[in-house]
């Protein structure tokens, strides 16, 4: 006999509640954030065919949805709380089912995260999934608040996931062993909530690089009222992305999106604060650039000389 909705949120997505005071099971979850705290909520949407391909492994899956909210969570300086999950599917497929669930409840148990409630129907496979997380009051990170003068950092590695991207559009080959690592970058992003909290106190601003480098950083310079310049030398990149030409580089790292790293601001004098907070982390961080009077960003190729960023536009779900 096949599952019904409630069947199926009783076998795969209700577990028991530690943080929270009610969980999965009436109409709402009750959650108690600690004395004084603000909560922050973020809400994140992922479409078949158009943020999966339909060949994703169910667990990458279900561990991408959940990590691309608490990129969120964590470009905010937040610590994770709560979340419901939206899940829309054609029909009811135990087999993409028991393991989409092992992925995502494997990393909300990673970040003591809880689920606490959503909502399951028929229709085009859609993952709906928002978060909830605490921060003090005048800590979160936010987009407003770089200054001229400020340092830019980035952590971790950029361009993986573009390129995974290039391979199924049949825009690029790479071996085996490379396209797996750059796939699982596509597919299984870490979210970096260990250095967000750790730059609360330290970073002037940030977010997280879903929609690529240029986009996303245009976002936090237009809120602030600044403007960048960047070293595309500087930028971080792995071996495997140094040995791509040199446009296929440029591509990934200033456009490519999908990242889910944190790009973040700081004044210079707080370079040794930045680099402790990288450390208790254990992230890697690097700084690309600064920040400048005047708008937009200025991107320095070989021999200082600025690039020609026309026609260089960041991912928009309706232009894209």
């Amino acid at each position: 006999m096949a599952l019904g909705e409630f069947e199926l949120i009783e076998r795969y997505f209700k577990r028991p509640v530690r943080r929270a005071a009610l969980g999965v099971g009436d109409d709402c979850a009750l959650l108690t954030p600690a004395p004084g705290m603000q909560l922050a909520v973020s809400t994140d949407l992922l479409v078949e065919g158009r943020h999966f391909l339909s060949t994703v492994d169910p667990a990458r899956l279900g561990h991408k949805s959940l990590a691309v909210n608490l990129s969120d969570l964590a470009a905010c300086g937040a610590r994770p709380l709560a979340f419901t999950l939206s899940l829309s599917m054609p029909r009811v497929d135990e087999a993409f089912l028991a393991p989409f669930a092992q992925g995502l409840l494997a990393l909300a148990d990673e970040h003591q995260i809880e689920l606490v409630g959503g909502d399951t129907t028929a229709g085009p496979l859609t993952i709906g999934i928002t978060v909830m997380g605490e921060v003090p009051p005048g800590q979160a990170l936010l987009r407003s608040g770089a200054l001229v003068g400020d340092d830019v950092w980035i952590s971790g590695m950029l361009g993986h996931a573009r390129l995974a991207l290039e391979v199924f559009r049949g825009q690029l080959q790479l071996s085996g062993e490379a396209f797996e690592h750059a796939r699982r970058a596509m597919e299984c992003p870490q979210p970096r909530v260990a250095l967000g909290l750790a730059l609360r106190g330290v970073a002037t601003s940030a977010i997280d690089l879903s929609d690529g480098l240029l986009g996303d950083l245009g976002h936090v310079l237009r809120r602030s009222g600044v403007g960048a310049q960047l070293r595309l030398a500087d930028l971080p990149r792995s071996a495997l992305m140094a040995e791509q030409q040199d446009e296929v580089q440029a591509l990934c790292l200033l456009t490519g999106g999908d990242d889910y790293e944190l790009l973040f601001t700081a004044p210079p004098s707080r370079r040794d604060a930045v680099r402790a907070a990288a450390q208790e982390a254990a992230t890697p961080v690097t700084l690309v650039g600064s920040l400048c009077a005047g708008d937009g960003v200025q991107v320095l190729g070989a021999g200082g000389v600025p690039l020609d960023l026309s026609g260089r536009q960041a991912f928009d779900h309706f232009r894209s």
